[in-house]
C-alpha cells in the first residue's frame, strides 16, 4: 500500500495547524500568494528551519487569514501554475539545492478550495534556492547567512541526525506499519521466534530504531525500517528511487539493454532473492585457470555478494535520483553507488570499517550479509586470485563509487595496468594476513611457471615504479626479496 494523504489526514492536519495561536518557525499562512520566486525562498526557510526545531515536515498553507486563522479559500492552483513554460512544481525542485522532498495537496475545508504544501526538513546540507539559504527568524523569512549563530546551531543539527534516524514515514497506524514493513523476515533473519501479539513486533521493531512512536497512538517509521524491510520501497516517498537496479547488456558496451529490473523490498528482506537474480544473469565459463574444470560462474559468488553488500551499506542516501546499479557486461561487471567512499580507494583492502550509514551497516553485519571486521574487499580480492581472474578495479567518479569485476583472461590478454593492478592488491592481501609478496607468490597468482619467474620480475619492477609497492630488505638477493604495500 502507498502511504497518501487522505483527505481526512490533511483535514485533520489542516485544522492542527490552524490551532497555533500564531505562525511558527515551521508554518506559514498565505491567502492568494503565487509568486513562484518567493514560494521557492519560502521552500528554503522552512526547509531549514524545520530541520532546526527538529520538525519532520514544515508546512505552507494558502487560503487562511494571517492573522485569525480562518478559511478564506485561495485562487492559487499548484497543478496549473507554470514559470514560462515549465510546471512550478519542476521549476521548484530544479532550483532548489540539495533536492528536498515537498508536495502540493489541494483540497476543500468548509467547502472552501485550500492547498496545504507539505515540505521535508533539511538534511545534511541546508537547503537553498537559487544559491541563497533562508531561514525563518519567528514568522519572518530571512537569508541564513545575516544569522550565524542560526546557521551554527543548523550544521549542529546536521552532525548529530543520521539518515537512519530521519522518518520515512510519519503518523501511521499499526496497521500500516504491519502491511508496509516486513517484520516475519526481521525475525526470521535475526532467528528468533516471531511473537503472537502485535505489542511484541511493535517493540522489538521500535527496541532496534526501525519505528518510533508517533501522535496520538501512532508510529513513525524510520528510513532504518524502511530502507532494511519495506515490503516496496516505492511505498515511501524518500526512498522510492534507492532500489537497487540490475542490467545486463548485449557485448561489452551500453549501446544495446538485453534486460533491466529494479528492487522492490527493502535491503535485508530482499539481499537474498538481489544475489539470486544477479548471479542468475551471469554466464558461465568452462575452463578458470588452476585446472578447474567445470561449469562455474562467471565471477565468484563471495565476491559479488561483498561488492553488493558494500554499494548498499556505503551508499550517500542523501543523493537524490540515484541508486546503487550492478551493471553486467560480457566481460565485466560493474556495481556502482551514489556517494564518494570515506577512505581512499587504494586503501580499500586494509581498511577498518567506516561507513556514513553505521546503524544500517551494523545490521547487515549483524545478519551475515557482510562482513565485520573490514569492508570485506580482502575477500573479493583472495576470490579474485583463487579463479585466476584479473584484478578488480574500485575507481571514483564525481559523485559516485565503483567496482569493477573483470571475466576471465590469459595472462597474456592482461595489459601493463592490469597486471600492476593485480601485483598492488596481491602485496595488499599478502600483507593483512601477516605475510610478503615474494616473486613465486606473485606467480603463483598469475599462474606463471617457475621458468618464467622473470616476467613476474618485470611486473614488481612496474610496480614499484610506480609507487605502490616497495622491497622489505634490498640487501637480499633479488630472489629472495619480499615486496610491501607502499603504505605498510
Amino acid at each position: 500500500m502507498t502511504i497518501d494523504r487522505s483527505t481526512e489526514y490533511l483535514l485533520s492536519l489542516f485544522n492542527e495547524l490552524r490551532k497555533l495561536p500564531r505562525e511558527t518557525e515551521w508554518v506559514e499562512f498565505k491567502h492568494n500568494n503565487d509568486d513562484p520566486e518567493e514560494i521557492g525562498e519560502y521552500l528554503s526557510a522552512l526547509a531549514n528551519a524545520a530541520a532546526l526545531t527538529g520538525k519532520v515536515h514544515a508546512y505552507l498553507v494558502w487560503g487562511v487569514d494571517n492573522d485569525t486563522h480562518e478559511v478564506v479559500g485561495t485562487t492559487f492552483d499548484p497543478g496549473k501554475a507554470r514559470v514560462g513554460n515549465e510546471e512550478m512544481e519542476s521549476w521548484l525542485l530544479r532550483l532548489l539545492s540539495p533536492k528536498i522532498n515537498f508536495r502540493f495537496h489541494p483540497f476543500l475545508s468548509d467547502g472552501k478550495p485550500v492547498v496545504l504544501l507539505e515540505i521535508g526538513a533539511a538534511f545534511r546540507h541546508p537547503v537553498q534556492f537559487k544559491g541563497t539559504e533562508y531561514i525563518r527568524v519567528g514568522s519572518y523569512k530571512k537569508k541564513l547567512k545575516d544569522f550565524p549563530e542560526k546557521e551554527r546551531d543548523l550544521w549542529r543539527v546536521f552532525d548529530r541526525i543520521p539518515f537512519e534516524r530521519e522518518i520515512a514515514a510519519e503518523n501511521v497506524t499499526v496497521e500500516e506499519v504491519l502491511k508496509l514493513l516486513d517484520y516475519p523476515a526481521y525475525f526470521d533473519l535475526l532467528s528468533l521466534p516471531l511473537p503472537e501479539g502485535r505489542d511484541g513486533i511493535l517493540s522489538a521493531l521500535a527496541g532496534e530504531e526501525m519505528i518510533a512512536p508517533g501522535k496520538a497512538g501512532k508510529w513513525n517509521i524510520t528510513n532504518l525500517g524502511a530502507v532494511l524491510f519495506a515490503k516496496r520501497l516505492a511505498d515511501f516517498r524518500p526512498l522510492r528511487r534507492k532500489a537497487v537496479r540490475v542490467v545486463l547488456y548485449k557485448g561489452e558496451s551500453r549501446v544495446e539493454t538485453v534486460r533491466e529490473q529494479e528492487g522492490a523490498k527493502g535491503y535485508a528482506s530482499g539481499f537474498e532473492g538481489l544475489i539470486g537474480f544477479v548471479t542468475n544473469l551471469l554466464p558461465s565459463n568452462e575452463v578458470i585457470g588452476q585446472a578447474l574444470r567445470k561449469e562455474v560462474p562467471m565471477f565468484p559468488d563471495l565476491a559479488i555478494r561483498e561488492l553488493v553488500a558494500n554499494a548498499i551499506i556505503h551508499q550517500d542516501f542523501h543523493l537524490s535520483g540515484t541508486a546503487p546499479m550492478v551493471e553486467i557486461f560480457s566481460n565485466r561487471m560493474e556495481i556502482t553507488n551514489p556517494g564518494l567512499p570515506l577512505v581512499r580507494t587504494d586503501r580499500f583492502l586494509d581498511s577498518p570499517p567506516k561507513s556514513r550509514n553505521e546503524a544500517l551497516a551494523s545490521f547487515m553485519r549483524r545478519i551475515g550479509v557482510c562482513e565485520e571486521r573490514g569492508s570485506g574487499v580482502d575477500k573479493v580480492v583472495f576470490q579474485t586470485e583463487l579463479y585466476q581472474l584479473p584484478a578488480p578495479l574500485f575507481e571514483t567518479s564525481d559523485e559516485h563509487t565503483r567496482a569493477v569485476l573483470f571475466a576471465h583472461r590469459e595472462f597474456r590478454g592482461m595489459d601493463k595496468a592490469d597486471r600492476i593492478r593485480a601485483c598492488y592488491l596481491h602485496a595488499c592481501l599478502r600483507y593483512v594476513q601477516r605475510d610478503f609478496m615474494t616473486n613465486t607468490t606473485l606467480r603463483e597468482r598469475f599462474g606463471i611457471e617457475e621458468k618464467n619467474s622473470s616476467m613476474a620480475s618485470r611486473i614488481i619492477r612496474d610496480t614499484i615504479e610506480a609507487g605502490l609497492i616497495r622491497c622489505h630488505d634490498e640487501t637480499v638477493g633479488s630472489k629472495a626479496r619480499k615486496y610491501l604495500p607502499w603504505w605498510a
